[in-house]
């Protein structure tokens, strides 16, 4: 691998910072209200719900046709089979909720959608002086540089860096950026020939190693530059590189394409549980045309003149501090420079061929440091934008999940409590059809994880035992900001295997 001797200091220099001129505002942290407000809003809608269940039951209780259950003999066991039908208007109320509901997801659909193909990047302008601001040339050949973010990574480092050599385009320049380490992360990348770039005193985690590498990129960087921010633990699929900078060539104005992430084999159940989410994730980005929720940190390609964007704005337009392009108050770089890039009308893609395979938490312990990362990381970002329309869909989304926990476990609790109060089971075939679409959906939307995957989904009840794990998840990191509890990083240190 040759790498680019061309030195960062005989090219043109650029700000990252806004200009002198243009002072940040005063900006209020509204993180702490926006996080209680998510709170107030997921338990208005239990109250609503609760509410809701109560009056239709009291409504309509005396008109449900209640007829004697039919006895049947399946393998020499009777069975009971029900025939109850519920009233017309129930029916109605039903069906208005599930059209109610669509038409919101697609009218949040629409929005993502529209912000898509509005890019207002010209705002910025004024943020960087005129003979600065240039534009790259549709189908001219970009320059790569690979960044490579590790903490004590000696262990996955070697396989990431494998998988570099077998792309179909190589990169021009690859950096590893130590950070904080205490094994041979360094060394291994200097061994295989790329870059070691060890950071200094930082205390920011990911975000803070990225920034201080960027700090010496970028600014020699021009408009023909980009640079994949991949992990470490992170093995991309062989055309990746190629896709991505092919789409950011053919689209000057196109900010960043990120990748679709699956796990890695292993770990047992709780490893396929994951696959099986991750899978189901992959196949919406997929029904959404590519259209990003989130640039997933495991692998993101992005414009230099994007992240130089991003750090003009940060504490003119949107959160941050100015001159960085990460913000290290959030929890999730990943989703908050989502949100800054979406915030500055900046336009992103997720190419099904850009796929990345990645690790897995190897135990529940660190699934749920994980998952109380990403959740509240999540919560705190769209607190600390506020309610825009770069953040609807995202509030949309946390609403959606609140809705889904009281939902899924007010029936888990309907059926705890039939089961506890019936002396025979009675089996109702429409019920029966219901559940035998829900289990079709289920293995579908699974079908990519592979035949472990399907059959597990096929299963139904150990993942609807992990849905409720997650929401459990979901519940205390609602407890957690609304008690303005600190956040902790959880990091899981690979071991070599034996």
């Amino acid at each position: 691998m040759t790498h680019d001797d061309r030195s960062p200091d005989s090219r043109p220099q650029r700000d990252l910072s806004a200009r002198g001129a243009m002072q940040a505002p005063h900006r209020r942290d509204p993180a702490v209200f926006f996080g209680r407000l998510v709170v107030a809003t997921v338990i208005g809608i239990i109250c609503l719900v609760t509410l809701l269940s109560v009056s239709l039951a009291n409504l309509f209780k005396s008109t449900v046709d209640a007829s004697t259950p039919r006895s049947v003999t399946v393998a020499g066991h009777e069975v009971l089979i029900g025939h109850t039908s519920l009233p017309a208007v129930i029916v109605i109320v039903a069906l208005s909720a599930i059209v109610v509901i669509a038409l919101c997801c697609v009218g949040l659909e629409v929005i993502a959608a529209l912000l898509s193909i509005s890019p207002r990047r010209d705002r910025l302008e004024r943020l960087r002086t005129s003979h600065l601001v240039r534009q790259r040339i549709a189908g001219s050949t970009v320059r790569l540089t690979v960044v490579i973010p590790a903490h004590n990574e000696e262990v996955s480092l070697p396989g990431t860096i494998e998988a570099l050599g077998h792309q179909s385009r190589q990169p021009d320049r690859v950096i590893v950026v130590a950070d904080n380490c205490h094994d041979r992360t360094a060394a291994i990348a200097r061994e295989w020939g790329y870059e070691a770039f060890e950071t200094v005193d930082n205390e920011g985690k990911k975000a803070g190693a990225l920034n201080q590498v960027l700090a010496v990129l970028l600014p020699g960087m021009g408009p023909e530059d980009v640079v994949l921010v991949a992990d470490a633990d992170t093995t991309l699929s062989e055309q990746f590189l190629e896709v991505a900078a092919g789409r950011l060539e053919d689209d000057p104005e196109l900010a960043a394409v990120g990748g679709v992430f699956y796990g890695e084999e292993g770990e047992g159940l709780l490893g396929q549980f994951q696959c099986n989410e991750y899978a189901r994730y992959g196949l919406q980005i997929h029904q959404r045309r590519s259209r990003v929720f989130v640039l997933t940190g495991t692998a993101t390609m992005f414009s230099s003149d994007a992240m130089l964007d991003v750090a003009a704005a940060r504490g003119v337009f949107i959160p941050g501090e100015p001159g960085k392009v990460y913000d290290t108050a959030a929890l999730t770089e990943d989703n908050e420079l989502t949100l800054a890039l979406k915030s500055l009308g900046a336009t992103m893609v997720s190419p099904e061929e850009c796929r990345v395979t990645t690790g897995l938490m190897p135990t529940w312990r660190n699934l749920w440091k994980q998952r109380q990362r990403w959740q509240r990381g999540a919560l705190e970002n769209i607190g600390a934008y506020g309610l825009t329309k770069a953040t609807l869909r995202y509030w949309g989304q946390q609403v959606g999940i609140g809705y889904g926990t009281v939902a899924l476990n007010a029936f888990l609790l309907m059926m705890l409590l039939t089961v506890l109060s019936v002396d025979k089971w009675i089996w109702f075939p429409f019920w029966l059809l219901v559940g035998a679409v829900f289990v079709v959906e289920r293995v579908a939307t699974a079908w990519s994880a592979g035949w472990r995957g399907r059959l597990l989904a096929a299963v139904l009840f150990p993942e609807i035992a992990y849905d409720v794990f997650l929401q459990i998840v979901f519940l205390s990191c609602l407890i957690n900001i609304s008690r303005n509890r600190q956040a902790r990083w959880g990091n899981v240190i690979r071991q070599q295997a034996t």
